[in-house]
């Protein structure tokens, strides 16, 4: 994020575990969801997010993948060099 010059509006520690509950209620707020896992990127519609579109968002032990981002009405959740890219410039 420091090579884009973005600044995180706030940062929650790891030690603070992030749930389907969580997921889902980023989902709700957002109009868009976009999920990276390494090359692959899946975009999901906001507002009535779907079981696969949360399933996505969560990792292997159940919480948020890291990096979760909001930027207006879209989530990006997960890395992708390309995808930020083409939304951070």
């Amino acid at each position: 994020m420091d090579a884009h010059g973005i600044e995180a509006g706030e940062t929650v520690p790891a030690s603070r575990k992030l749930s389907r509950k969580d997921a889902t209620a980023l989902a709700k707020a957002a109009s868009k969801v976009i999920v990276a896992k390494g090359k692959k990127v899946s975009e999901f519609k906001g507002g009535a997010p779907s079981k696969e579109a949360i399933d996505a968002m969560l990792g292997p032990t159940g919480n948020l993948r890291a990096p979760t981002i909001r930027r207006g009405k879209t989530i990006l959740v997960g890395f992708n060099e390309d995808l930020f890219e083409q939304i951070f410039g």
